[in-house]
């Protein structure tokens, strides 16, 4: 239980544990604020609803759409009799419909909440009660109680580790919920606890935790233990999160510190947030801008009502007096205003919001139907998480990618290394058959069976006795923090800290140098069939300051050496002065390595005398752990080392990303990585995935740790992109003007650029430019007065990668684009660390993996693989995007025309607010005749197929730039439905008024002209909507043919006498529709208004297709002149395409000359500290047989997956751009030519690079 002793932090007090007890058996006195405290439940709440809140708040929040209100006020207009031409039920019923659908649709996902934290509340755990552990509900867990976890076990809430079945009272986690990263991390408890393993000891814990108070940070905790009195410092080390799973250990007891929604994992998931689509925005714009035109064609209409009233009207006074209480024509006016924005009402009817509704819900079952977006390794489908975003899909222009889990697997395979100056794993042909994987078997006894290399020179090399081969692997088999276990003859378990080691000591095993167990002062190995025991004599520990970690043993023969392994821009430089070749081919290796997007390390070695080391050994016992002294003494044994060679490690990418970034970045979407990982393995894997290549302009890294330095860094990162930009541009313009041309810069333009705004100039800016920021750097640039020098930098750049950042800044770098950029953003991971970004993203999307939901659960749309979000938005988004442009377009073309008709009518009924149509074709006219044709063009169009969305990406950006459903569109679209009632009403006025029926009868009366109009509206729309529909479907078919035949019978039913029998008050229009369809001159009219409607639309559609056609009929056209010559189209695109994108064996571009470290090591501090404490030393069986498992299932499965792709790598004389501190050197790189299939001048698909 706890409290607030300040409002700068939160004590948790444990005090007296027994007034806790007490209210646990009901009884014995308690304080006011230990009641207050006690209720710090461990219930999580996620839903919005419950039964009495859900029908008040979720008609609030509908209320809230300017349309429901809209539509509620018509809705009470007409039950005013006096103003009313039109039932209620017209308005009603279809208002009713809508918020019953949605309030429906909104309690299944509330349902599905609650569903789900119950889910969660009720799960068991074994708390410390009255001495004894009994089972409790997580919900009924609080702040202040005593957990045991056992392995495998889900932590309820954020504990502080008490003690450990493990020596020393270690345990060990794994924590996919909350960062996605599948490796095993350590925790440990205070000393002071570790020993109370025993319930009956942990009864009588009566400590003080005094702590910061709840926050999102997963990698911070500070507190201090107040026990005995005296004081224990508390850090993350010592906490047990929540979402954490208990692996490889047996069981252990944690004192709750945060419960319920104060836990990390809570506090990282932020507050649900209503998203809206850009198209709904617009929308209500438009509603607020058609009313105002509603109110203005009811102020006209009301005073020529009144014009006419006091002109006309008072004529016929006598028998058609005015109906009380109208008194005089102002007050009729009044009325009249009020009766015409009833009729008119239809210009925005609410059929138009319930057809959205349905056209995205059908969008998102498309999605979930999709079997080329399921992952049948996982058995997951592609699940759309929400309805009401799914045209948002097709407008995304920033992509925030989460970087473990999400664009990799977080598995490591040994794939190259250069020894001595040779380099091996590379594949002879790459174009040629594969070649087949090494059976390590027959030459290795303890070989691991799922290792794969192909390189068989390496394995001679080996069995013949080569000396540098030999001790390459012996370092591999030495240098490390791993831990084993042999659970019978010959079965080895590894459990590394980080898979990196894994990987690495895992090929020394099959090589021949196989490590078999430590203890605290020894490593014992099996070199070549033999074994060997070496006294470890020191571990030099990695951190990120090093880059590097060595250990110092004495083999049997007594010689001393230090092993040393880490990146090659650290180790090279303490190398011996010597064999000067080998260190540059050595680094030529590494330099190739990285450039394929492999992690590389550098291996050297140093032979040490008994003098040196006893004098070291001194000086390193002096240094007591304190850090200065300590790196100084490792940085004097470090030092005139002999250089071995080199490693090359894959971190396995997901299937496909590198293609899917790739085509992402040809449909101008940008992708940013923001992770927690260090700068090293971020920026290695935006290699690895050709976000970042060796052909850019310029990578400039931002690591400033004041706001003065990273504004510097930006300001200079900006003036060299403009001054390269300026250069390129220079250079482009001198080739042109060589060829005849006129060039720019002869008529000043260089001047006048120079002159531009720095805001114009950086959108403007050409060349392929990269940004690396670090997280305390990115803390100043998020700063209110730093924000828009930080976004004007990155957003100019292609690729942008932040490292070490927070989860609370994730949700900020999107926040920031959102706010200046204005643009559509969509935010992918599948860690809870990554949910507030997917929450403040406009669309979120989860990986649903095995890393853990809580992504998923918080996404708008989910599936397994990063590589199906190409299909997302090129596919599904740009389809959804255009289905809801044409719909809307349609929809509002179709209904300017019908309500329009009556604007005109008014002129000539004197005002009256009389309508045109009988009031069964207006109510049934959105509903029946017109609804299903829109709906079923709304669902099923398309304007190209899907395969050649994803081969022409540009066909993306309309829907970036909005460009097919704006203001300007909107215009045009009430334009022609303006138009078109003029056609509609005047053509048919203008004959009809001098034409007669066979018998000589006139045809001048009021139910044949509304028969007419009626007929010749129906018929328009439905031949307007045959045109605009670009994908015909049985569907399609059916609605627009089977509409018109309704129309038809239910006019003739409506008119038929036996309705007027039965409801004389209800059908006026007895016999109209036989009499009138049967006269020839109808039919005419109806025809010559359907051609004065269509045939302009149909002139303006052939010459702008002629004259500016788009990519799509340009990508149309292509397809059919392919298919007449029978020639398929996508093949050799795609095939070429896929050549490109191609990463396993492969490059994109070349390989310049100048120096780029591949180095990259996910190794944390403290392990060599810990073994060397021998705490670690002792494994259960129940630890090593959870671990085997997972080995086995995971990882080795996993690299039965690999891709083999391989593309043959390209030459060029471009160089390598560097990376260097706060702004890189300047890169000298020149943009390689390359081929593009062009079509009409439209840049496609890039099929080689020469």
């Amino acid at each position: 239980m706890g409290h607030c002793s300040s409002k700068e932090a939160a004590v948790w007090r444990c005090l007296q544990r027994n007034l806790l007890q007490r209210r646990r058996e009901g009884s014995g006195p308690m304080t006011e604020s230990t009641m207050k405290n006690c209720t710090m439940l461990n219930c999580i709440t996620t839903s919005k609803y419950n039964v009495l809140t859900f029908l008040p708040i979720n008609l609030f929040e509908q209320f809230q759409e300017v349309a429901n209100t809209y539509f509620l006020f018509l809705l009470i207009l007409q039950l005013i009799p006096q103003i009313s031409s039109l039932s209620w039920f017209t308005t009603i019923v279809p208002l009713a419909l809508v918020l019953s659908i949605t309030a429906v649709k909104d309690a299944t996902d509330d349902y599905f909440r609650h569903r789900s934290d119950n889910q969660v509340n009720n799960r068991q755990s074994r708390v410390l009660i009255r001495g004894s552990l009994q089972n409790e509900k997580w919900m009924n867990v609080r702040v202040g109680d005593i957990i045991k976890l056992e392995n495998n076990q889900f932590v309820a809430a954020d504990l502080l580790l008490l003690s450990s079945s493990e020596p020393h009272g270690l345990c060990y986690i794994e924590t996919a919920e909350l960062d996605g990263e599948t490796n095993m991390k350590v925790r440990q408890s205070v000393s002071v606890t570790s020993e109370l393993g025993d319930p009956n000891n942990l009864a009588q814990f009566n400590g003080e935790v005094v702590c910061e108070p709840p926050n999102n940070k997963l990698d911070r905790f500070r507190g201090m233990l107040y026990w005995r009195e005296k004081k224990y410092t508390l850090t993350n080390q010592n906490m047990l999160l929540r979402g954490c799973v208990l692996r490889n250990t047996e069981a252990c007891y944690g004192l709750v510190i945060f419960a319920g929604p104060d836990t990390k994992l809570m506090q990282n998931s932020g507050r649900t947030k209503f998203k809206r689509t850009s198209i709904d925005r617009l929308m209500n714009t438009l509603v607020l801008w058609i009313f105002g035109f509603l109110v203005c064609m009811g102020i006209v209409l009301a005073v020529g009502n009144a014009v006419w009233e006091r002109e006309v009207g008072t004529l016929f006074q006598h028998y058609l007096p005015w109906d009380p209480p109208v008194d005089g024509f102002l007050f009729s006016a009044v009325l009249t205003f009020w009766s015409y924005v009833i009729i008119l009402n239809t210009v925005v009817p609410i059929s138009l919001y319930v057809s959205v509704e349905v056209i995205r819900l059908g969008h998102s079952y498309f999605i979930n139907w999709d079997q080329l977006m399921f992952c049948s390794k996982c058995n997951t489908a592609a699940e759309a998480r929400t309805t009401t975003l799914s045209e948002e899909l097709g407008q995304v222009e920033y992509i925030f990618s989460d970087k473990t889990g999400t664009l990799t697997q977080n598995i490591m395979s040994f794939k190259k290394c250069s020894i001595n100056g040779h380099s091996y794993g590379e594949v002879a042909n790459p174009l040629g058959p594969h070649p087949k994987r090494l059976d390590f078997t027959p030459f290795n006894l303890l070989a691991d069976p799922d290792f794969c290399f192909y390189d068989d020179t390496l394995l001679e090399s080996v069995k013949v006795g080569d000396s540098h081969t030999q001790e390459f692997f012996r370092l591999l088999s030495l240098c490390h923090t791993v831990m084993s276990e042999e659970k019978s003859e010959g079965e080895l378990v590894y459990k590394a800290q980080s898979p990196d080691e894994s990987a690495l000591v895992t090929a020394a095993r099959n090589f021949g140098f196989v490590f078999r167990s430590r203890t605290l002062g020894t490593i014992t190995t099996t070199e070549m069939g033999r074994t060997v025991t070496y006294t470890l004599l020191a571990i030099l520990d990695f951190n990120n300051a090093r880059k590097r970690m060595s250990v110092i043993v004495r083999n049997p023969e007594g010689r001393i050496r230090l092993y040393c392994k880490g990146a090659d821009t650290v180790l090279l430089e303490r190398l011996r002065p010597c064999k000067q070749d080998l260190i540059n081919i050595t680094s030529d290796h590494l330099n190739e390595y990285a450039a394929d997007g492999l992690r590389t390390l550098a291996l050297a070695y140093r032979d040490l005398t008994e003098e040196q080391w006893d004098m070291w050994s001194e000086s390193h016992q002096c240094a007591d752990k304190e850090e200065d002294l300590l790196s100084a003494a490792y940085e004097q044994i470090e030092q005139d080392m002999t250089l071995l060679g080199g490693t090359a490690i894959e971190d396995k990418l997901q299937e496909g990303v590198p293609e899917t970034i790739a085509l992402l970045s040809l449909a101008n979407i940008k992708t940013w990585i923001v992770t927690g990982d260090k700068q090293e393995t971020a920026v290695n894997i935006g290699y690895s995935c050709k976000m970042l290549t060796d052909d850019m302009t310029q990578v400039f890294i931002i690591s400033g740790h004041s706001v003065q330095r990273v504004k510097q860094e930006l300001r200079r990162a900006r003036e060299q992109m403009i001054a390269l930009s300026q250069t390129k541009d220079s250079e482009r313009e001198e080739v042109v003007e060589g060829c005849g041309e006129v060039c720019f810069m002869k008529f000043g333009g260089a001047g006048k650029q120079s002159q531009c705004p720095p805001s114009n100039r950086m959108d403007n800016i050409s060349g392929d430019f990269a940004l690396i920021i670090n997280g305390h750097s990115l803390a100043h640039a998020l700063e209110a007065d730093m924000e828009e020098e930080f976004i004007t930098t990155a957003c100019a750049c292609k690729a942008v990668i932040c490292c070490r950042v927070t989860p609370l800044q994730k949700a900020q770098v999107v926040e920031l684009v959102k706010k200046y950029k204005r643009a559509v953003t969509l935010a992918i991971g599948d860690g809870a660390n990554d949910v507030s970004m997917i929450k403040s993203a406009h669309i979120g999307v989860g990986i649903s993996g095995q890393e853990g939901i809580q992504a998923v659960l918080a996404s708008d749309y989910s599936f397994s693989q990063f590589r199906f979000l190409q299909r997302l938005l090129l596919v599904h988004g740009r389809w959804s995007y255009l289905r809801m442009c044409r719909f809307l377009c349609y929809f509002f073309y179709k209904n300017f025309a019908f309500t329009m008709v009556h604007f005109w009518f008014g002129f000539f009924c004197g005002f009256s607010a009389q309508t045109v149509y009988d009031q069964f074709f207006i109510t049934l006219y959105n509903i029946v005749y017109t609804s299903l044709p829109v709906l079923a063009m709304g669902i099923f169009d398309q304007d190209v197929p899907d395969q050649r969305s994803l081969e022409y990406p540009k066909l993306y950006e309309p829907g970036q730039f909005n460009l097919l459903f704006n203001k300007k569109v909107f215009f045009i679209c009430i334009a022609q439905g303006i138009y078109t009632s003029v056609v509609l009403f005047f053509v048919p006025y203008a004959i009809l008024a001098d034409a007669s029926q066979n018998n000589g009868e006139p045809l001048t009366d009021y139910q044949t002209f509304a028969v007419t109009t009626a007929t010749a509206l129906v018929i328009v729309v439905s031949v307007q909507i045959s045109l605009d529909t670009g994908f015909w479907t049985i569907f399609n078919h059916v609605f627009v043919w089977g509409s018109l035949g309704c129309y038809f019978t239910i006019m003739f039913a409506v008119h038929s006498q036996t309705l007027f029998s039965s409801f004389p008050n209800h059908f006026h229009f007895v016999g109209s529709a036989q009499s009138t369809l049967l006269q020839p001159v109808v039919w005419l009219t109806i025809a010559l208004a359907t051609v004065i409607c269509i045939v302009p639309v149909l002139a303006f559609r052939f010459l702008k297709l002629d004259l500016k056609p788009q990519l799509s009929d340009t990508v149309r056209h292509t397809q059919l002149m392919c298919e007449k010559k029978r020639r398929p189209a996508g093949g050799r695109v795609a095939s070429n395409w896929r050549r490109a994108g191609s990463v396993s064996e492969g490059r994109l571009g070349a390989r310049g000359g100048s120096r780029r470290s591949g180095y990259a090591f996910a190794h944390q501090e403290g392990f060599g500290e810990l073994i060397t404490s021998g705490k670690n030393m002792r494994l259960s069986s129940l630890a090593l047989a959870s671990f085997a498992s997972r080995h086995s299932s995971s990882w080795i499965e996993t690299l039965r997956r690999k891709k083999h792709a391989h593309t043959p790598p390209s030459t060029s004389g471009e160089c390598t751009p560097a990376l260097s501190h706060s702004s890189s050197v300047l890169g000298c790189s020149q943009e390689a030519p390359i081929e593009v299939e062009t079509v009409q001048e439209s840049r496609m698909i890039p099929t080689t690079s020469t």
